[in-house]
C-alpha cells in the first residue's frame, strides 16, 4: 500500500473498530434483531469508506499519500474540489497564518474532503437501493427493501450534507479572515460536533455537559496528534539509522518506534470510538427535532 507509519496506525484503528462493530452485528443477527438489514448495510458502507480512504478499493487515484502534515510548506495531496483548492491557495498566500496555523488549517481542509467522500459513498448506496426498490415487480418482494431503510439513509444524507455546508462556510470564513483567537474549539471534528449539537434537541444542561465532554475529546485528539508526529519523526530516524550499521543504536530506535506505533494505534482507536459515540448521541438529538 506504500502507506506512511501514521496512516498504517490509522488503518489499524479503523479496522479494529470495524471488527468490533461486525462482531456486535453478528450477535444481533443471531438474535434476529437486524431483520431489515440496515445495520449490515451500514457496516458495508463503513468498510467501503475504509477501503477507499486507504487505497484498497482497486482504484489507483483513491489512496491518500502521507497527508497528515505539511512538509516543507507544501501539501502532498490534492483536495479534489476547485472551491477548496481556491480557498486553500488564498489562505496560503494571505500572510494571515503562522506555519502552525497553516498545518491546522490543512487538517481542516483534509477533514472536509473526507466528509465529501463519505457523503458520495452514501449517496451511491442510496441510489442503488432506490433503483432496486423501483424495479420490484412482485409486491411481496417489497419486504426486501423497506421504506424505513430508505428513510434512515435519506436522513443520514441530510445530516452529512448539512455538516458539509457548515464546514465549507467555516473554511471560507477562516481562509478570508484568519483564525478567531476567541474560538471555543480548534479541532475540525470537534467544531463539527459542536455546531451540530447546538442544532440538536438538547436542554441547556445537556448542551453544557456536551461542551465539557468535547473539551476532553479535543484534548484526546491533540494527544493523538502529538504521538502521530513523534511516530513520523521516529520512522525517519529509524530509516536513517538502518543505513549506519550501528546495531545497538538500531535496536534502541526499533524499540522506541514499536512503542510509539502501539501508543498511536491505541489512541487512534480511542479517538475514533469516542467520535462514534458522540456522533451517535447528536444524531439521536437531531432525529428528535424531526419528530
Amino acid at each position: 500500500l506504500h502507506l506512511s507509519a501514521v496512516k498504517l496506525a490509522e488503518l489499524h484503528s479503523d479496522l479494529k473498530i470495524q471488527e468490533k462493530d461486525e462482531l456486535s452485528w453478528k450477535k444481533l443477527k443471531a438474535e434476529g434483531l437486524d431483520e431489515d438489514g440496515e445495520k449490515e448495510a451500514k457496516l458495508r458502507r463503513n468498510l467501503n469508506v475504509i477501503m477507499t480512504k486507504y487505497g484498497m478499493n482497486g482504484k489507483k487515484d483513491s489512496q491518500l499519500i502521507d497527508t497528515n502534515y505539511i512538509k516543507d510548506g507544501t501539501e502532498s495531496d490534492t483536495l479534489d474540489d476547485p472551491r477548496l483548492e481556491k480557498l486553500w491557495s488564498k489562505a496560503k498566500t494571505s500572510g494571515k497564518f503562522s506555519d502552525e496555523e497553516l498545518d491546522k488549517l490543512w487538517r481542516e481542509f483534509k477533514h472536509h474532503k473526507e466528509k465529501i467522500r463519505e457523503y458520495n459513498i452514501l449517496l451511491e448506496t442510496v441510489s442503488r437501493t432506490e433503483d432496486i426498490h423501483k424495479n420490484v415487480i412482485n409486491p411481496s418482494e417489497e419486504n426486501l427493501v423497506k421504506e424505513e431503510i430508505l428513510h434512515n439513509k435519506h436522513r443520514e444524507l441530510k445530516e452529512k450534507l448539512r455538516s458539509i455546508n457548515q464546514g465549507f462556510e467555516r473554511l471560507r470564513k477562516v481562509s478570508h479572515q484568519g483564525y478567531d483567537t476567541t474560538s471555543e474549539f480548534e479541532e475540525p471534528r470537534v467544531i463539527d460536533l459542536w455546531d451540530m449539537a447546538k442544532s440538536a434537541n438538547f436542554t441547556e444542561k445537556e448542551l453544557e455537559s456536551f461542551r465539557e465532554e468535547l473539551k476532553h475529546f479535543e484534548a484526546k485528539i491533540e494527544k493523538h496528534h502529538h504521538y502521530q508526529k513523534q511516530l513520523e519523526i521516529s520512522h525517519q530516524k529509524l530509516k536513517h539509522v538502518e543505513g549506519t550499521g550501528d546495531k545497538d543504536h538500531l535496536n534502541r530506535n526499533k524499540e522506541k518506534y514499536a512503542m510509539l506505533q502501539e501508543k498511536t494505534k491505541e489512541l487512534g482507536y480511542k479517538v475514533k470510538k469516542h467520535l462514534q459515540d458522540l456522533s451517535s448521541r447528536i444524531s439521536q438529538g437531531l432525529q428528535h427535532n424531526e419528530l
